[in-house]
């Protein structure tokens, strides 16, 4: 009996190397191992010196079959695991890490909690990226603004208090004060025309008035009924010719506006344009000078470089701007002088004629200028309207 206890003890044993390898014991040393094994009651063993003595499964094979088996049967444990990730789906590459395969792993297979962190760190990045970007290009423009806005300002003040100099076109600067003022002559002209036509829309709606008084009395007073009725008939001649006349009148009033309120408006926001150009080209201009008649170390050298683009940049604005005004005043000089000669002939003829009392005359200066006259109450709303 201990001849089979011993031979049992030694068949169990399965020395393992350091590489996993099985290795063969020489026959005195099995059974030595077999002498020192220390038995309990009868029928029952060791069972820590069963698991000291026994392969260690984390760092061994797996023996598939009874012990003594030859090592023709043996699986190791790493196919097993490969085995078990086959069967859930993912892919094994036996030549890769494991924090590769869990990388890669995490990225197939959507259901991974891995795969969706990956996904929403790196759009977060690029949020914060594009953020970030907007909010240096806005600062960027506000410190552009900034510097600009100084030097500006402390070119306007010098010029006030007579130390800075500025750039003076003599020519140009004139024929923009002779605009000016012709503006404010020609919109006192309009406040005056605009008065005009009111006062003779009034006047026309009391004769108006007054006729339809005559007519009513010629019919209720036999003993003046003529007398009545020949008012009668003068006021509604006359304000029949009103109305011709206001048609003239605000037809005159409409070009006056379109020149003055537009036209002329127009060209004095381009010369405001310019102005400002004026201004900042200064202002750069006199930021170039100074920094000349400073030191010329490395640090100037790169602000005069800086400053010098600046500075042709400004200048080719100022002098775009500058002709854009010279055209505008040559074309709108010639605008001026076309439109007010076809008003003021109009004007003319229409007054003539209604205070002359001719009204063929009248008439005709309407169809000469194209003016059509709208019908009475064509101005109202019509009752659909109304509702």
């Amino acid at each position: 009996m201990t001849d089979s206890i011993m031979s049992k003890a030694a068949t169990m044993e399965i020395p393992i190397n350091s590489n996993g390898d099985t290795r063969t014991l020489g026959e005195d040393d099995g059974l030595e191992q077999a002498r020192n094994v220390q038995w309990g009651p009868p029928g029952q063993r060791d069972l820590q010196q069963v698991m000291v003595s026994g392969p260690n499964l984390n760092e061994t094979s797996i023996v598939s079959g009874g012990y003594g088996g030859t090592t023709e049967g043996i699986i190791p444990t790493s196919s097993i695991k490969d085995l078990r990730m086959k069967c859930k789906g993912i892919s094994v590459a036996p030549s890769r890490s494991a924090a590769s395969r869990i990388a890669s792993q995490s990225d197939d297979c959507p259901g991974i909690p891995g795969s969706s962190m990956h996904h929403s760190s790196s759009s977060s990045m690029m949020a914060e990226e594009a953020t970030r970007g907007v909010a240096v290009e806005k600062f960027d423009m506000m410190k552009k603004w900034g510097m600009n806005t100084y030097k500006c300002t402390k070119q306007m003040i010098s010029e006030r208090f007579g130390r800075g100099s500025r750039t003076v076109d003599l020519e140009l600067e004139a024929q923009i004060e002779v605009l000016r003022d012709t503006k404010r002559k020609y919109e006192n002209v309009l406040r005056l025309a605009r008065a005009l036509t009111n006062h003779f829309y009034s006047m026309v709606q009391t004769q108006h008035a007054l006729g339809d008084t005559f007519a009513d009395l010629s019919q209720k007073s036999p003993e003046l009924r003529d007398e009545f009725g020949y008012n009668a008939e003068t006021q509604k001649l006359l304000c029949k010719n009103g109305e011709t006349l206001l048609g003239a009148i605000n037809f005159f009033v409409s070009s006056i506006n379109t020149l003055v309120n537009k036209t002329m408006e127009d060209t004095l926001m381009t010369i405001k344009m310019y102005e400002n150009a004026r201004l900042e080209f200064d202002a750069y201009r006199a930021d170039l000078e100074e920094l000349n008649m400073g030191p010329r170390d490395a640090v100037t050298m790169a602000r005069i470089e800086a400053a010098q683009q600046q500075y042709q940049i400004q200048k080719d604005k100022y002098e775009r701007l500058r002709s854009d005004v010279t055209i505008k005043l040559k074309f709108l000089e010639e605008n001026k002088v076309k439109v007010m000669h076809k008003q003021l002939l109009l004007f003319h003829n229409a007054i003539s004629a209604y205070f002359a009392g001719n009204q063929q005359q009248l008439e005709q200066t309407l169809k000469q200028f194209n003016i059509k006259l709208k019908p009475p109450g064509a101005d109202k709303p019509s009752w659909l309207e109304e509702q």
